[in-house]
């Protein structure tokens, strides 16, 4: 049933762009699924290991400013009289090395946060985004500033005998936020069904006991980060190539703000539950915005996901869930049956 939803699910997104001819809801959609992966990932981080990072836009940012350096070409002065020269690289090469330095840092911040726990985890994840953050403002030389880095290049891809397929309109940027978002699915539920992912629930569940019982906690946690962190690193790099423009205003807090609440409203520890508080609270705020003004969005936005959490409070997926468990278990005893499937006296 299961597998059946899913494949439902996959079409009616695939098709979603027929049907829907408006250009700014395709864009909509588009903005909804770069921070869905990227809820995808912070999933993995505090839905399965149950480590808060409220750093993880940090992430997001490091992988688009890479991939624009990287398919723009820069220079980097290393002293006075020494300067390197990076020429530009095509938009596949340098999304993948947006991935992979996005990665990078994961592990780098990995091994040094996980040395602590709670709120100390919290303040050091906090801190490296800003840090980031001012180095992006006052790097001029290498990121412009506030001044932005500008004209970044669509991603192209070239097809021996076929041409080249460039993804500059809406319609090819839905189906590459699409495929990515797929793959990331594919790759975080095969995790979490292996023996790591059964580690990272066992270091949720009480990490103490997982360590008596030799799970190495450093090892697993920092699995967890990397993944992670490229996964966000990808949703970057997907935004920065859509929008073909980044500023330090993408490492804003409100961002990770808005990825925490889409793992929480969705149900943190499942896998459909970021994708469907990504979709829910992507759009909702395009939906209110044609029905009220400015001041009374924010308002209606906060009550609703109030709502949300205090009726639901495991999140929208496993209430759904615990609701289909519950009417299936209704229909498998009916009247004048016993549970045990024999007929009454």
């Amino acid at each position: 049933m299961k597998r059946t939803l899913t494949w439902v699910w996959l079409f009616f997104l695939a098709t979603m762009p027929v049907w829907m001819t408006n250009q700014y809801y395709l864009h909509v959609l588009i903005s909804a699924g770069i921070f869905t992966i990227a809820a995808m990932s912070l999933n993995l981080l505090l839905g399965y290991t149950g480590q808060l990072s409220l750093g993880h836009v940090a992430f997001f940012g490091i992988g688009g400013y890479t991939s624009a350096l990287v398919s723009l070409g820069f220079d980097l002065h290393v002293s006075d009289t020494t300067t390197l020269v990076f020429p530009p690289q095509p938009v596949w090469l340098a999304f993948l090395v947006g991935i992979v330095v996005a990665g990078a840092f994961g592990w780098f911040i990995g091994k040094i946060s996980f040395k602590v726990r709670g709120a100390y985890f919290v303040i050091v994840t906090i801190s490296f985004a800003q840090v980031v953050r001012l180095v992006a403002l006052n790097w001029v030389d290498l990121t412009e500033g506030p001044m932005a880095l500008n004209n970044i290049p669509p991603l192209t891809l070239a097809f021996p005998g076929l041409g080249e397929l460039a993804f500059f309109k809406k319609l090819p940027n839905y189906y590459l936020v699409l495929a990515v978002g797929v793959v990331s699915y594919i790759i975080i539920r095969r995790l979490v069904h292996s023996r790591a992912g059964r580690a990272f629930i066992a270091l949720r569940e009480n990490e103490t006991l997982a360590e008596s019982v030799g799970v190495n906690v450093t090892r697993f946690l920092v699995l967890a980060a990397v993944v992670s962190a490229a996964m966000a690193g990808a949703a970057g790099c997907l935004y920065t190539h859509y929008i073909r423009i980044i500023d330090p205003d993408v490492f804003l807090f409100i961002y990770t703000v808005t990825m925490v609440i889409m793992v929480v409203t969705g149900g943190k520890g499942t896998l459909a539950g970021p994708v469907v508080g990504g979709i829910v609270f992507g759009i909702l705020p395009e939906i209110l915005r044609e029905l009220a003004g400015p001041e009374v969005q924010w308002i209606i936005y906060g009550v609703i996901m109030i709502l949300i959490l205090f009726f639901l409070p495991q999140g929208i997926v496993p209430a759904l869930q615990s609701w289909w468990k519950g009417r299936a278990g209704h229909e498998a005893v009916l009247p004048g049956t016993r549970a045990g499937g024999g007929n009454g006296p």
